[in-house]
């Protein structure tokens, strides 16, 4: 296999990864939150949003993040929450646009 061989299957790793993400209905409601809102969420305003409990979210988020498609920002106890906009743009160009 050679460099290029080897970039494409990691490219279509990480895509697969994403859409298995985005496989689950709470994680879409989550991202559409966030960008509906467009500035950082604490896992608690998210889950009042969407009427789940905090540790719901705090579940669905980490999913999120490890696939690239979020970020936290953690102060004391409390982590804000946001989208990874790069990621969307690069392997879901338009995707936010359709929520």
């Amino acid at each position: 296999m050679n460099i290029e061989q080897a970039n494409s299957a990691a490219e279509d790793q990480r895509r697969v990864a994403i859409f298995k993400a985005l496989a689950e209905q709470n994680r879409l409601r989550i991202i559409r939150v966030l960008y509906q809102t467009s500035r950082e969420m604490t896992c608690n305003e998210v889950g009042e949003q969407l009427n789940i409990s905090k540790s719901t979210v705090s579940y669905h988020f980490k999913a999120l993040r490890l696939v690239g498609l979020t970020n936290t920002r953690q102060v004391a106890q409390t982590k804000y929450l946001s989208l990874q906009l790069a990621t969307f743009d690069r392997y879901l160009p338009g995707f936010l646009a359709t929520l």
